[in-house]
């Protein structure tokens, strides 16, 4: 039931120490917007790194050569490691939890022309599963299927802005393009999360690039999806490729410069670990910022408490119950926290919301924000904070002693 009498009593001390009541509201502010502000740029944060995961499976293996720096087996180190299609198959077929798998062979320098239109566009030469590994989006027609592997077809699926480029707004498909000269007829268009660079980018059959531009059996990179595997069965799936790869290139397995192996998995289960480091120093720090103004409320309770004493006793002289006199003080007390940190979580808001307006995107700090969840939390702990700063006071004020009370000067 709603009591006038008590809030007009909360209403009348708080005029009666207007600055006190400010600095203490204040504190509570002001830990609740840094807890706010440190919460929606630590999102910011995570949401620039995980953009950095936008283009590439996340649950990826990449696999690319290097140059041998060790001596082995008589063999001397600077030897440059050339991949091969072998290397492909034999990861595909013997290395257990591959779910998707493609290399890659570039043709360098390409002409890419169109009737009169033309431009030098990247093409990678690739097998079907590659859309698996770029989070490729076919948009119109097909990507490369196995039989364009199988038979060598001159086909090719490009980017959106090839599309726009190369074919001003007609429809592209059953077109040819030529690359140095040679036609592909156009079977798909897509589009990629990695932004303007891969959709400019033009993918042919791996067999037919490899026959057509005069690179034999050899490939650039190749790379492999792990399905649902747990992070130590990708690290186990790494080595087998490295054993593999060093067995068949004759190099030390100990060689990290030989071959470099990425693996997404590990790269983003740091990336978890480290952003849940963040979030937890992050609500240390503002609860800690709390407790600075929860002391401070506590303590203007305390004080209140004994400015009242007189009060108090004379209340309780009159039949007051101790538990009537502590529901006073927490209520002053969750009052002013909750007025003073609803106001800080509002602050935060709308700093989060101007930064988010203002501030560029990259790929480090993007979409600095709160979520429902956090404004409940806040909200939960301005409400315990309140109770907690007004119960020490609320529980001296209920043992004062009526007659003791009416004797204090």
């Amino acid at each position: 039931m709603f009591d006038l009498d008590k809030w007009q009593e909360i209403f009348d001390t708080i005029r009666k120490n207007k600055l006190r009541t400010f600095l203490t509201g204040f504190s509570v502010a002001w830990g609740i917007f840094m807890l706010v502000v440190l919460l929606g740029s630590g999102e910011g944060l995570s949401n620039g790194i995980r953009y950095q995961f936008r283009d590439d499976a996340i649950n990826s293996i990449w696999v690319r050569p290097g140059q041998t720096s060790v001596p082995y087996k008589g063999l001397q180190p600077g030897r440059a490691v050339q991949f091969t299609n072998e290397d492909y198959s034999l990861t595909k077929a013997r290395v257990d939890g591959v779910e998707h798998i493609t290399s890659r062979f570039y043709v360098r320098n390409p002409t890419v022309t169109r009737g009169s239109e033309f431009g030098n566009f990247n093409i990678r030469c690739v097998h079907p599963d590659h859309l698996y590994l770029e989070n490729t989006i076919v948009k119109t027609g097909r990507f490369i299927n196995e039989m364009d592997i199988v038979e060598c077809r001159k086909v090719a699926a490009i980017g959106l802005l090839v599309e726009k480029a190369l074919f001003k707004g007609e429809f592209p498909l059953g077109k040819y393009i030529e690359v140095n000269g040679v036609p592909f007829l156009v079977v798909g268009t897509f589009e990629d999360a990695g932004g303007q660079g891969e959709m400019e980018m033009i993918y042919l059959p791996i067999s037919t690039g490899q026959r057509t531009f005069n690179g034999a059996n050899r490939i650039a990179q190749y790379m492999v999806t792990t399905g649902d595997a747990p992070l130590a069965k990708t690290a186990d799936m790494a080595k087998t490729i490295r054993k593999q790869l060093a067995t068949a290139h004759t190099f030390s397995e100990d060689d990290r410069r030989a071959v470099f192996i990425y693996n997404n998995s590990e790269n983003f289960a740091q990336f978890v670990a480290l952003m849940r480091g963040i979030r937890i120093f992050v609500w240390v720090i503002g609860i800690g910022t709390i407790l600075a103004g929860v002391v401070g409320v506590s303590n203007i309770m305390m004080i209140t408490v004994r400015e009242r004493t007189k009060e108090i006793g004379i209340r309780k002289a009159l039949g007051a119950t101790p538990w009537s006199v502590i529901g006073l003080v927490l209520h002053e007390s969750v009052f002013i926290t909750g007025i003073a940190g609803y106001i800080g979580l509002v602050m935060g808001v709308a700093v989060l919301g101007f930064a988010a307006g203002k501030l560029p995107d990259s790929s480090f700090f993007r979409n600095p924000a709160v979520d429902l969840r956090v404004a409940i939390y806040a909200t939960l702990l301005l409400v315990a904070a309140g109770t907690v700063a007004g119960l020490f006071p609320a529980r001296r004020a209920a043992s004062i002693r009526p007659i003791e009370a009416l004797r204090d000067e």
